[in-house]
């Protein structure tokens, strides 16, 4: 894995380091350039001056934002070799006027082509995400968005970027975006969103390559960390080797996943060491473009996944791979090399791998997975959630709950892996594992009983 290192030559257009420029290390107070930082007076124009002047003495220059302030501000243009640094409780607040912003899902922090940025310190960003809300469901258990709503990080082809010890909150929409950017580190963020605003994602790393994203404490109604190759006008490349260890999250959607954009290919990805303490589902591949995804491992993961109102994708699976076109002629690239090992936990419904009859998923294994399915939210169960789906699938299917599904897929392995049940055992909990139309289908060592064993067989296979 390449991580990130301060100090190396910058991308075109932000010049070459020499031992002068190193020797000329400058701090730029954005106070000393007007900044208020009462909360009130929009500080857009004096702390863009600092970032501009800080960008004009390459090798380290930091912009400072003292703590004990609250800096209003619009969208801000990050530059080359700049340490952006909220010290301190130092706190940046989104601008709620949709004219402090240059388009429709704009960052309130952007770069473009920056090398050896750097966004560090123990201050927060708030995006006050209620500002660009109009009303809330009770039945959806969410809000919906004003047709205006900023992106809180928008990170676009920059090199050696570093993101380190930030905390985020009240995401409007995406979170930490960072589209086509190479050799990233980023290090003990936290992310306090609310869960009950739809698309806040916590981390997005998208046509990105040579990633580790560690240490990070992630709270957000939608997909926690999530590894996707988006549809876009330019060619940004795949995704690839990415490491995400040792992050905690809390969602209402995938805690751990790749997709559901997945136009390019994305391989050699890696979530190791993590914990879902709460989500719609563990971990996730949704695949439905024409990309090609593999040789991918989820390892060491600890899970509780649970049912949400419907409006929001997952429910409660403990494991979710599935492959199928998101509209009626779409094309799907294969999904291949997928291993899952060491991950415990409970849920509210199945590990899933599922596939499509005419290009199943390939060569998949689950070693010592060891999930208790029970019952505990109020919203309805007996159901697989597809989502999204072209109209020939169901979005939520009708379906019984087995601890492990495996549909329309060839070489799967399950070794020492456990099915489990909890004390509350639903009518529709069924089998330990069930299998159709599955090819060179092998179980090792594999344990578990029907949740009814009085009525149905531990293992079913069609």
């Amino acid at each position: 894995m390449v991580r990130s290192r301060r100090g190396f030559l910058c991308a075109a257009g932000c010049g070459a380091l020499g031992l002068a420029a190193r020797a000329q290390r400058r701090e730029f107070d954005v106070t000393g350039f007007g900044a208020v930082g009462d909360g009130v007076t929009l500080d857009t124009a004096a702390l863009q001056q600092a970032i501009d002047q800080a960008a004009t003495v390459s090798g380290g220059s930091r912009v400072l934002l003292r703590g004990g302030k609250r800096y209003l501000t619009g969208a801000l243009q990050l530059k080359c070799g700049i340490d952006f640094h909220l010290a301190d409780d130092a706190q940046l607040i989104a601008s709620p006027n949709a004219a402090d912003y240059p388009s429709a899902h704009a960052g309130l922090l952007m770069a473009e082509g920056a090398a050896g940025l750097k966004i560090s310190g123990t201050g927060n960003i708030d995006g006050q995400a209620m500002k660009f809300m109009t009303s809330y469901s009770d039945k959806d258990q969410r809000w919906e968005p004003q047709s205006f709503r900023p992106r809180m990080f928008s990170m676009v082809r920059c090199q050696d970027l570093e993101v380190r010890e930030i905390t985020f909150r009240h995401a409007p929409e995406w979170g930490l975006h960072m589209l086509g950017c190479e050799r990233v580190l980023v290090d003990g963020i936290k992310i306090r969103n609310h869960l009950d605003v739809p698309n806040c994602d916590g981390i997005d790393p998208d046509h990105c390559r040579d990633v580790e994203i560690r240490n990070c404490d992630i709270v957000c109604a939608d997909d926690a960390i999530v590894i996707k190759t988006s549809q876009q006008t330019s060619d940004y490349g795949e995704s690839r080797n990415i490491v995400v260890r040792d992050c905690v999250v809390e969602t209402r959607d995938s805690g751990f996943k790749i997709g559901t954009e997945t136009f390019a290919d994305i391989h050699n990805i890696r979530f190791e060491r993590c914990r879902v303490r709460s989500g719609g589902r563990g971990p996730t591949i949704t695949h439905r473009q024409a990309g090609n995804i593999y040789d991918v491992e989820f390892r060491d993961i600890e899970v509780v996944a649970e049912h949400h109102a419907a409006r929001w994708w997952g429910w409660g699976e403990a494991i979710s791979v599935t492959a199928w076109p998101r509209t009626l002629d779409g094309k799907v690239g294969r999904l291949y090399d997928v291993r899952i090992r060491n991950v415990t936990g409970r849920a509210e419904n199945s590990v899933r791998i599922d596939g499509m009859k005419d290009q199943p998923i390939e060569n998949v294994l689950l070693e010592n997975v060891d999930i208790a399915i029970d019952r505990w939210s109020a919203f309805p169960g007996g159901m697989f959630d597809n989502r999204p789906t072209a109209a020939n699938v169901p979005g939520l299917e009708p379906h019984s709950t087995p601890v492990f599904s495996v549909r329309h897929a060839n070489k799967v392995t399950l070794r020492d892996c456990r099915a489990q049940w909890g004390s509350n055992r639903q009518e529709y909990f069924t089998h330990a594992l069930e299998a159709e139309n599955v090819r060179d289908l092998a179980l090792t060592r594999f344990a578990g009983e029907a949740a009814h064993p009085q009525r149905e067989e531990a293992i079913m296979i069609r």
